[in-house]
């Protein structure tokens, strides 16, 4: 598949430049002493069940293991970029000596890059970048080819099966400059496919329900001439399955991004088609480990830059019902026992997940 590469061997080559770099490089930070250093990690929403089940815990416990004395400043802004805002104040507030940010609204973001530089306070675009005022570094999976595997695997699947019709696509927050990259990386896959584009939205704060009433009422429109649906996480897909079982209507193969066990179960059962396996803990530890030296003065390298930003970028995996088993064995994030619990015991038998 197209830009997919080896996941592993990717985590590793970028899990060693950032630890090969703590020996070298001035830095930002508060001149190399880490003692007691308050770290805030400000996440977007929770809207997405990874932030407050694996990003936070991973992030604090990696930052435990490099730093026992520091202190990690937890914030959540359930998709109000306001609050977000006034988190960032109260963290430097309190005299964080580095922010790690997930934004809201990647635009909205910068003026809290602002008011960190005039402090002196490092900032680390974590998952999503931040537009306008490039903040220090960037720390995410690679957007663009997340939405271009998805999409590509959507669409070899349907010159597998002989489909026919069109797609539709649902994207993330228009707000969020990483569901940009999504979009772009699922029009990269589909524009040329020969499967015409019925209809596109843009999913405020990746609402569930806004994907789903917005199906509904292309399922209304469009009926039996849907052949798929690229939808840009689990949540946005799993809306868009609520909505053809809803209207009676067989679901068509409909993708998704993050691997939440609710995508893990609907792929058991034959609802979803594809997700994206994120292994959270690499990009949690990461970060942890560049705000580590952004702390203690280093200056991190990076393997590339973006939107004026150096950054790492890591290549994750797209998972449908053939690796399934195989991915789950592996994964370190969601439980077989999670996935298959007494309503999906047999789709799991049937899935060789086991």
């Amino acid at each position: 598949m197209r830009r997919l590469l080896a996941f592993a061997a990717t985590a590793l080559l970028a899990l060693s430049s950032v630890t090969a770099c703590s020996d070298e490089g001035s830095g930002t930070g508060n001149g190399g002493d880490a003692e007691n250093a308050k770290i805030a990690f400000l996440m977007p929403d929770i809207a997405s069940t990874r932030y407050e089940l694996y990003d936070h815990p991973l992030f604090e416990a990696r930052m435990a293991e490099l730093c026992p004395d520091c202190e990690v400043i937890y914030n959540n802004a359930n998709a109000d970029a306001s609050r977000q805002q006034q988190q960032a104040d109260s963290a430097l507030a309190q005299g964080v000596s580095a922010i790690v940010i997930d934004p809201v609204d990647s635009t909205a973001a910068a003026s809290i890059v602002n008011t960190a530089r005039t402090q002196g306070v490092p900032i680390i675009a974590y998952d999503r970048p931040v537009l306008e005022t490039p903040p220090d570094y960037y720390i995410s999976f690679d957007n663009e080819a997340i939405g271009e595997s998805i999409g590509q695997s959507l669409v070899d699947h349907l010159d597998e099966t002989g489909a026919e019709g069109g797609l539709l696509q649902v994207n993330g927050s228009p707000t969020d400059a990483a569901a940009g990259l999504i979009k772009q990386g699922i029009h990269n896959a589909i524009d040329d496919s020969g499967y015409e584009l019925l209809a596109e939205y843009d999913t405020p704060d990746w609402q569930p329900a806004d994907a789903q009433e917005w199906v509904s009422g292309q399922i209304s429109r469009f009926g039996d001439d849907i052949a798929g649906v690229v939808a840009a996480n689990d949540g946005t897909g799993g809306g868009a399955i609520a909505a053809f079982k809803a209207a009676g209507m067989p679901v068509p193969p409909v993708t998704g991004n993050d691997f939440e066990v609710a995508a893990a179960q609907r792929i058991a059962a034959g609802d979803q088609y594809n997700t994206i396996s994120k292994p959270i803990k690499i990009v949690a530890e990461a970060a942890a480990e560049v705000a580590y030296q952004f702390v203690t003065g280093e200056e991190p390298t990076a393997e590339t830059e973006l939107f004026d930003t150096p950054a790492q970028l890591f290549e994750p995996t797209v998972v449908t019902a053939e690796n399934l088993p195989d991915v789950l064995a592996e994964s370190d994030q969601v439980d077989v026992a999670d996935v298959c619990t007494d309503g999906y015991a047999a789709a799991c038998a049937e899935a060789g997940v086991s």
